[in-house]
């Protein structure tokens, strides 16, 4: 038969692909330095030491107690709930590389800044451990001084103004700080209150938030600012400008979540689209549901915003009286942790 292509019923069968080969593992220790004869360095075993994280163990709820009283016969794993409450506080522990400035907004007043302000302020001062700055930029009277913890004096952020020049160049340290910042104690953070007389001096400028900003960038790596009602105030522009993280507030209200909507037409209007993406939206709960439209509110900042949570109803908070991290309920203190959470995950 002459030379030629093989008819159909006798072409070869198609070869088989080769097995894939097994690789050998990879020794992640390979690389690490050795001595010339051998010997194993100090950061070898270090190294090994650190990679060997302990097995995890019930340290809450039911399971903690079964841990606590088995005597070590029984190590009952982390519940579910557990484990994502470690996970949050890992989340706002970890290092952001550098300072973060969260700006908390709703030009509606009553949506809830000032509380937000202080409650992600007072959770992050816990799990973190100080270096927060609770920031009140209103333009005009604010209230975040009267809702935080009073200290040895009453001083705000327009006597900072009038004494910018102590901090200018190298000047100003930490304790010399402390005289125009309210310290919140069990907080573990700060507050610098605006001028809470109704009957204040010239609004707030672009530059002086910018020399603020930057004499307390020295002394801390996180500052959360509450904001006023103007979007077109000076101040509240710088505010945005330097933002890392925006937190859009509002009560679960139609008036209050529309008013919250049009302000990020605004943005989005005004070039800052990312930041509106990037966004986290806390809606706060009234006592009851009657007459509130959440599924609503909830479709459409889902759809503009990065997350969107609750903040449940705490009477604490309604009342208006200053606030504890202590005195809070432990059903707040938790969505609030949640919250946070989201909030440092964008930092």
């Amino acid at each position: 038969m002459p030379p030629g292509p093989y008819p159909p019923a006798m072409a070869p069968p198609p070869a088989r692909p080769a097995p894939p080969q097994q690789q050998p593992p990879v020794d992640p220790f390979q690389d690490l330095p050795w001595v010339s004869d051998g010997t194993p360095t100090a950061e070898e075993f270090a190294r090994r030491r650190l990679a060997k994280p302990a097995e995890p163990t019930a340290t809450m709820g039911a399971r903690a107690i079964v841990n606590k009283t088995a005597m070590g016969l029984v190590k009952l794993s982390p519940s579910r709930r557990e484990q994502e409450y470690k996970q949050d506080v890992e989340m706002v522990r970890r290092n952001f590389g550098g300072l973060r400035q969260v700006t908390v907004v709703n030009p509606k007043g009553g949506a809830g800044k000032t509380v937000a302000v202080l409650l992600l302020a007072m959770t992050f001062g816990q799990k973190r451990g100080g270096y927060v700055l609770a920031w009140d930029n209103n333009e005009t009277q604010g209230t975040l001084g009267m809702r935080a913890q009073q200290d040895f004096h009453a001083r705000t952020v327009r006597d900072m103004m009038r004494d910018l020049h102590l901090f200018r160049g190298a000047h100003g340290r930490v304790g010399d700080l402390s005289q125009y910042v309210r310290a919140q104690g069990e907080g573990m953070f700060d507050v610098l209150a605006s001028d809470e007389s109704a009957t204040a001096g010239e609004m707030l400028t672009a530059g002086a938030f910018a020399e603020i900003r930057e004499i307390v960038s020295r002394f801390y790596k996180l500052i959360f600012v509450d904001t006023g009602n103007n979007v077109r105030a000076q101040n509240w522009q710088a505010a945005i400008d330097a933002t890392d993280q925006l937190v859009i507030t509002m009560s679960a209200r139609n008036d209050s979540a529309e008013t919250a909507a049009r302000m990020l037409d605004h943005l989005e209007q005004s070039g800052r689209q990312r930041l509106v993406r990037q966004a986290v939206s806390v809606v706060s709960m009234p006592p009851t549901r009657k007459d509130i439209d959440l599924p609503a509110i909830q479709r459409h900042f889902a759809a503009r915003t990065r997350a969107v949570l609750m903040a449940p109803y705490e009477k604490l908070i309604d009342s208006g009286e200053p606030l504890r991290y202590g005195q809070l309920s432990a059903n707040t203190r938790d969505a609030w942790l949640k919250i946070a959470a989201a909030v440092a995950e964008g930092l």
